[in-house]
């Protein structure tokens, strides 16, 4: 009898510990439509109304904050608590419907702000700040650690952000989907194991998901694991993922695409990119349809990057090429180490580098473009492949070593597939120490690089482009269809490009 007395007691426990709070922490209940401010907030029947109840809060943890779903909540929600590794804070929905949702006020720079926090989870949520007017650095959702040290384990999950009007323009301070700021001047402050996974973000003008933080060299204080995947961005003309001062970043699973011509003619954007970071990792990620006046690239390696890998990715009808490695000898150390390291492997390239529109030099959109002086750069085992331009001004180079204040050293390109059906150019200007290596040319090339081991012909091609020219059809074998945010997304197969580089050897 006592053994079935516990086991019904254990049972209740775990069920009151999935609907509402442990012994010693405090939940506290939104409902926007039937809830009163001068209710104590602790139970669905009691719950406040709005969120300026939550202001005032000091988050112990396990504590909760409870939104009603279905509801919808005007003005913005500060989240500021120092949860526990094994007891976190969480901010979420309860009952039945939709998302609640949160709106911003029309001057709101951001929705929903987390500050100063440790081990806090947000998850399910809507986020709206739409302004009557664009305006600079709004965002949706804003993470920040400014004189606080180490914001440890902040966990963004299942949140839908949409229709945030920032500046179209990056100079004046844009705006974006999630701004993630790290700072400081009397406490150096920095993130560590922040992850935002399961998202979904949508007509954000101008960036998706950007970071504001250390990246100068002499005062460089990176944050660490971050972890960005399984996200959906759509319409949203700039920048999709950019990480700035970050270690050991990883951003994978996550879908780019449909993004609309509506940048000034002054704009550089591209899909997923770091910049001043070190250790970043880009892989099984699809990026489509960037159409930035510059750049639009759907991978890049930018200013100031060490040991960044962009592997397994899937780039596709971007109107600046698949991928572009920079750095700027304009800037030299201790401020700029330089870009050095950056690996480029097994990615898939289809019916990129097809810009129309005139930018600072025509339509410039070669498939791969290395600028300035970035050093031992790999290339290696990707698949580009490059269909009929749209028109005939469209730019048809294959790579352009340029300058930013230099040009690219020690650049090794090895074992690629580069099949185009029109005349194709590689463009090697000042660059130097290049090493081509086994690389297949197919198709018409009017300069090709010295390649003492090149290839012309490939069966295992031949047999993809036979299924269909345009490659959408016959690559599709070396590639998955995963199901991200309620979409298809379609990412790179490892075990299939790699088993297709075996055979084709």
């Amino acid at each position: 009898m006592t053994k079935h007395v516990n086991s019904y007691l254990l049972f209740f426990f775990l069920v009151f510990l999935c609907v509402g709070c442990a012994p010693d922490t405090s939940c506290y209940y939104l409902d926007a439509v039937n809830g009163n401010d001068n209710n104590n907030g602790h139970s669905e029947q009691a719950a406040w109304k709005s969120l300026s109840k939550l202001q005032s809060l000091q988050l112990k943890p396990g504590d909760r904050i409870l939104l009603k779903r279905g509801d919808t909540y005007s003005g913005e929600l500060e989240i500021s608590g120092q949860g526990t590794s094994d007891n976190r804070i969480y901010v979420e929905a309860y009952g039945k419907g939709s998302k609640p949702c949160i709106v911003g006020n029309d001057s709101s720079l951001y929705a929903v702000r987390i500050h100063n926090s440790d081990y806090v989870t947000f998850r399910d949520i809507e986020i709206v700040n739409t302004g009557k007017e664009r305006k600079p650095f709004r965002t949706g959702l804003k993470i920040e650690a400014s004189d606080y040290g180490v914001s440890h384990n902040i966990i963004v999950d299942g949140i839908d952000i949409r229709d945030v009007n920032g500046s179209l323009v990056k100079a004046e301070g844009g705006g974006s989907g999630i701004l993630i700021v790290n700072g400081g001047k009397e406490v150096i402050s920095m993130f560590d194991s922040l992850t935002i996974q399961n998202c979904c973000i949508r007509r954000c003008s101008r960036n998706a998901m950007i970071w504001s933080a250390y990246s100068d060299r002499r005062n460089w204080h990176p944050s660490k694991h971050t972890v960005v995947r399984n996200n959906l961005i759509e319409e949203v003309p700039g920048d999709g993922i950019v990480p700035i001062g970050c270690d050991s970043t990883l951003i994978e699973y996550n879908v780019m695409r449909n993004c609309p011509a509506i940048l000034p003619d002054t704009e550089a954007a591209a899909g997923i990119w770091s910049w001043s970071c070190d250790n970043t990792i880009i892989r099984f990620n699809e990026v489509s349809d960037h159409k930035a006046p510059w750049d639009a690239q759907g991978f890049d390696s930018d200013w100031n990057c060490t040991n960044t890998v962009i592997e397994y990715n899937y780039s596709h009808d971007n109107e600046g090429g698949m991928v572009l490695i920079c750095n700027s000898g304009e800037v030299s150390e201790p401020s700029n180490i330089g870009n050095r390291g950056t690996i480029v492997r097994y990615n898939i390239s289809i019916n990129d580098g097809i810009r129309t529109r005139l930018t600072r030099v025509g339509t410039f959109s070669p498939n791969i473009h290395l600028a300035g002086p970035v050093k031992n750069t790999t290339i290696c085992n990707n698949i580009l492949h490059v269909n009929k331009k749209p028109e005939g001004k469209v730019d048809r180079s294959m790579m352009t070593f340029d300058s930013w204040g230099g040009f690219s050293d020690s650049t090794l390109v090895k074992d690629n597939i580069f099949y185009t059906p029109e005349s194709t150019t590689f463009n090697f200007t000042e660059s130097t120490n290049n090493t081509f290596d086994g690389n297949y040319y197919l198709g018409k090339f009017t300069v090709k690089p010295e390649d003492a081991n090149a290839r012309y012909s490939s069966e295992a091609y031949q047999k993809i482009v036979d299924k269909a020219n345009d490659g959408f059809g016959g690559l599709s074998q070396l590639m998955d269809t995963i199901t991200i945010a309620g979409i298809e997304g379609v990412f790179v197969n490892e075990q299939a490009i790699r088993n297709f580089w075996q055979q084709s050897r």
